[in-house]
């Protein structure tokens, strides 16, 4: 893990653009202040509905509090996000009311992994930091674009209330 912590030794979330589900740049610098929870998704997953569910109520409950969810769709895991950008898209928001930013497909492992997930896992530490798992990892980020946990798949949305909270709180 060192030569990639190093790399990103100073960066932040901040420093990262990404593509929308539209396939638009988007640089991430635009949440600065924010608390963000960014998370790989997948529709077809057995975590899909319990995680969809929690974050769509984490999200109404904390938004207007300066809170985000990042969700970035992955098919890397038994390929549970087979389809087009655009289906995943309307699957979530129809079926789960998803108000929160779907981004483009990522890959989160591996030597084509998006630089955002390299950098959220040489920040994290822990013994979890060398790869994600499985879908629904979640990381939760302060305000100034740095990692304050990162949670398994199993862990519950819910659970990250008291933790989103503090970071709110923060300045």
């Amino acid at each position: 893990m060192g030569a990639t912590s190093s790399v990103y030794e100073n960066s932040s979330v901040h420093d990262f653009t990404v593509k929308d589900s539209s396939g638009k740049d988007v640089n991430l610098s635009i949440y600065e202040g924010k608390v963000l929870l960014i998370v790989n998704v997948a529709s077809k997953c057995g975590l899909t509905n319990s995680n969809y569910t929690q974050l769509t109520e984490l999200y109404r409950k904390y938004k207007d509090k300066g809170f985000v969810i990042l969700a970035f769709p992955c098919n890397q895991f038994l390929k549970q996000e087979p389809g087009p950008i655009e289906e995943t898209v309307q699957y979530v928001c129809e079926r789960f009311s998803a108000e929160y930013p779907i981004f483009g497909k990522v890959k989160v492992n591996g030597t084509e992994a998006t630089p955002l997930y390299k950098y959220l896992k040489a920040n994290s530490g822990g013994y979890m930091g060398a790869s994600i798992k499985w879908n629904f990892t979640k990381f939760l980020i302060s305000k100034k674009g740095k990692v304050i946990r990162r949670v398994g798949p199993r862990t519950e949305p819910l659970s990250l209330e008291d933790d989103i909270q503090k970071a709110l709180e923060e300045p």
